[in-house]
């Protein structure tokens, strides 16, 4: 079965550019012309720019290969019966196997081999020279290896090329090839696609994040699923939202509870808004639509954007139906042009960066730029630059590559532990509460993000890797990891009780923090390309604990099934599989094979809630099935691999 075409143009169409509506450029048409039933200008313009998805792209390539097969066999009928290479249909040419029963799970498929499989790395270099735009639920794609996943999982991300050390990518392929080793005849660690037919659940096409918010990045809470809004539900466009909506048809106890999650939540990662001046201003257009400011397309922008992200953040958490989020999210881009005087918006990893050049342009990073600001002011302007660093620190990190702020360049110094209420003009009064500030857990989060900044630096960095010798490179490791064991246990106390579901108001989102830390820390790099005994024990105790902080979140309902999450729970699991194979020789006096298998069920234990959104959950399940049955064969056995 051919995967659909989901070409994409890369601008709107005019009609949804005159009518300043999201615009979902699907080719053809677009779905909001095609719901409207109005001819696009997409059918009439020939000069649109359009990218394919990688299977589809496959997808007619391997049916071209069919279809010249079958002319051939249909030409020479007596010999097609005899030549096994002309039955299209029972190998993939992108399709490499192997003897090893561990990579099938029907052992016939053992039998069928391609004469030349592709190697992994020329399947790499030749998915770079094609457009990336991710596709789900293409089953003509039977199999991918481990480090084209963790590709195509990050670039869910980000929609761009190039990833760096950090993003895991580099490991990805170092343990797919330490899987090759134990079956040689394999040329990558395959798993089959997961069947959607046994998948009870609907599974969201994700888009690029070219069209989220940069709010919603965060790699370990749950701001967003990361897809493209307009996008998620088949039978809805953006026509049908925007103009239907309004602020005073909603429940006022309804926006109260969004906006108490926005605040415990988002505002805790990222605070930006001052919630004081944010909530007058939204009662008083909800008491009088026809206010001033309520005519403001910046004021309307910010209101159902906010809405979009609250509400986001508890589907996110509680996997209900984001149908909500999706009407203020269409609802807020109805301002937007107006708001921000620009078109369409770009993706996470520009956004952020743009807003980081507006930040040094305006000299926030310097503390001269804050001596002659009201205190109030000033430490406003700080959170937001703080919020901007936290931002870069987060996707520079995920996807490997050079920050947008630089370290070296900051002398300002964080925003106060302060409340609002406590922050004068003139000074800030000091608090006599025991309880810690609304700012104590941004501030604990941002000292994690420097401790972040300094692994992707000195421990990601090729270049600063290769010049240090080995006594340096084990002082760098154990110096970081001195300072997130600190970080660890000057956590804020008591954590704020404001929302039961909020990730990062409860001690497991911190454990959780902490073991995917040393894991980026531990895992081969650039500064440490080879673990010893005693690296490779911290590796995968720090991955078996990172699930299992993991999957307390999830039985807590405090997890966020997004893609970063999906990433993070990935990695781990990687890393937990290179640690348990990598030495098969004296690996058993190092890892404990029988915690190793618990952790990595209880990864696929994870997976099923991830697989209810994101199909790639259902191939990594497959990929780590075989891996935890070779281990129990392994444990029972006392036999290296």
């Amino acid at each position: 079965m051919m995967p659909e075409s989901t070409a994409r143009a890369e601008s709107s169409c005019k009609r949804c550019h005159r009518r300043k509506k999201r615009c979902d450029k699907t080719l053809p048409q677009c779905r909001a012309c095609k719901h409207a039933k109005i001819a696009c200008s997409f059918l009439d313009d020939e000069t649109q720019v359009a990218s394919y998805p990688v299977a589809y792209v496959r997808g007619l390539e391997r049916r071209v290969k069919e279809l010249e097969q079958q002319l051939v066999s249909s030409l020479t009928p007596q010999n097609s019966q005899n030549d096994p290479s002309l039955h299209a249909w029972d190998q993939s040419p992108d399709l490499p196997v192997g003897d090893d029963p561990l990579f099938f799970e029907n052992p016939t498929e053992a039998t069928n081999k391609p004469p030349h499989a592709q190697p992994v790395e020329n399947m790499i270099r030749s998915l770079d020279t094609l457009p990336i735009s991710p596709f789900v639920d293409a089953p003509a794609q039977r199999s991918e290896n481990i480090a084209e996943e963790l590709r195509l999982l990050s670039l869910e991300a980000a929609a761009e090329r190039y990833l760096g050390s950090s993003s895991g990518v580099s490991f990805a392929k170092l343990t797919e090839s330490v899987l090759r080793r134990l079956s040689p005849d394999q040329d990558g660690f395959v798993f089959d696609e997961a069947n959607n037919e046994e998948n009870p659940y609907p599974v969201w096409n994700m888009d690029t994040l070219s069209n989220i918010n940069p709010v919603f990045f965060e790699m370990n809470h749950p701001l967003a699923s990361l897809q493209n809004f307009t996008s998620i539900l088949d039978n809805t466009s953006t026509e049908e939202y925007g103009d239907v909506i309004d602020l005073a048809l909603l429940d006022p106890g309804h926006i109260s509870y969004i906006l108490g999650f926005y605040f415990a939540h988002s505002h805790t990662l990222y605070p930006i808004i001052r919630k004081k001046d944010f909530e007058q201003v939204l009662w008083r257009v909800y008491a009088d639509p026809s206010d001033p400011l309520g005519q403001s397309s910046l004021w309307q922008f910010r209101i159902w954007m906010i809405l979009a992200i609250g509400s986001t953040t508890y589907c996110s958490v509680s996997l209900m139906d984001e149908d909500e989020p999706v009407r203020f999210f269409n609802k807020a881009m109805t301002y937007f042009e107006a708001a921000m005087g620009c078109g369409d918006l770009v993706n996470t990893w520009f956004l952020v960066g743009v807003a980081a050049r507006m930040a040094t342009g305006m000299g926030l990073h310097t503390s001269e730029i804050y001596q002659a600001l009201p205190v109030d002011v000033a430490e406003q302007q700080k959170r937001i630059f703080f919020s901007l660093y936290m931002m870069d620190r987060v996707v520079s990190l995920a996807l490997g590559r050079p920050f947008a702020i630089q370290d070296d360049d900051i002398t300002v110094e964080p925003f106060a532990d302060a409340d609002d209420e406590n922050i004068k003009p003139d000074a800030i009064a000091p608090s006599h509460s025991l309880e810690p500030s609304p700012m104590a857990v941004p501030l604990h989060i941002l000292a994690l993000r420097k401790i972040a900044s300094d692994i992707g630096t000195r421990v990601h960095s090729t270049r600063l890797g290769s010049q240090q010798n080995p006594e340096v490179r084990d002082q760098t490791i154990q110096d970081l990891h001195k300072r997130l064991v600190e970080w660890r246990r000057d956590m804020p106390f008591p954590l704020p009780d404001l929302q039961s579901k909020v990730p990062h108001l409860c001690t497991s989102w911190f454990d959780l923090n902490y073991y995917t830390h040393i894991i980026m820390l531990y895992r081969p790099s650039p500064l440490n390309p080879n673990l010893d005994a005693s690296g490779m024990k911290t590796l995968a105790e720090a991955s078996g604990m990172a699930i299992r902080q993991a999957i307390n979140l999830h039985r807590q309902h405090r997890f966020a099934y997004n893609w970063l999450n999906l990433v993070a729970v990935f990695n781990s699991a990687l890393s937990l599989m290179y640690t348990s194979t990598a030495q098969a020789d004296n690996l058993f006096l190092v890892v404990d094979h029988s915690r190793a298998i618990t952790d990595l069920e209880l990864a696929v234990e994870l997976l099923d809630s991830f697989g209810r959104k994101f199909s790639s959950a259902k191939k990594i399940q497959n990929m780590i099935k075989p891996v935890i049955a070779r281990l129990k064969v392994h444990t029972i056995s006392s036999v290296g691999f």
